[in-house]
């Protein structure tokens, strides 16, 4: 018996853009085939439009008809002899790296708070003193002891998180005295995030709306 070899599409030639597929690879390869260059031109406009079908998404990006045209260009591997209503592109252009994103690299202090926590402080400190910067306190402090509870003990005294605060702030912020926090729910859950979630889902699972009859 003859043996056949099965074609992986490992084994094939490597696509630069794959989400098109390999049936518009073969397409944009059989333009080179074609010595008439109008109909060259007419069938390179056949495929832009089959591309914009297989990628709908297209049209949400500004532009997009240059887009698809850049694409086929790309695919046929910036080597195409084809009239495009756009100025065609280069290999050059696209092996430009991306702009490198500035991560921040300064450390958190608290790191139960968040990041965002020391953002929340600094703008209270900028603050000027009275009534709506304790509402912001009272409020902010609050908040981290929700976080502090998911994270640590089962209680903890609101001194310790107005410390936290004023530690926090580099000594920039004094919490008035006689400040509180307001109570939180006896009943509240604050484990770990993933933890115990087969609690979370008691008080939501439905009885059922049918019984079954009993035999007599």
């Amino acid at each position: 018996m003859e043996e056949r070899k099965l074609d992986y599409n490992t084994e094939r030639e490597r696509m630069s853009m794959p989400e098109y597929g390999r049936n518009v690879l073969n397409m944009v390869e059989s333009l080179r085939g074609i010595e008439d260059r109008q109909k060259r031109n007419e069938q390179a406009k056949a495929i832009v439009r089959v591309m914009e079908i297989l990628n709908p998404q297209v049209h949400s990006v500004e532009d997009w008809e240059h887009k698809l045209w850049d694409h086929l260009f790309a695919i046929a591997g910036y080597d195409l002899d084809v009239d495009s209503p756009y100025p065609i592109p280069s290999k050059e252009d696209r092996q430009v790296p991306p702009m490198r994103i500035p991560l921040r690299t300064k450390a958190i202090k608290a790191t139960h708070y968040g990041r965002n926590i020391e953002s929340i402080i600094d703008l209270i400190a900028s603050e000027p003193e009275g009534e709506l910067k304790n509402t912001m306190l009272r409020r902010l402090a609050f908040y981290m002891r929700q976080q502090y509870l998911i994270w640590n003990k089962d209680s903890v005294e609101d001194s310790t998180i107005f410390h936290d605060i004023e530690v926090l702030s580099g000594e920039r912020i004094k919490v008035p005295e006689g400040l509180s926090i307001s109570r939180l729910p006896q009943d509240g859950n604050y484990n770990r995030p993933g933890l115990n979630m087969s609690e979370f889902r008691k008080p939501f699972m439905r009885k059922p709306m049918f019984r079954k009859n009993k035999r007599r």
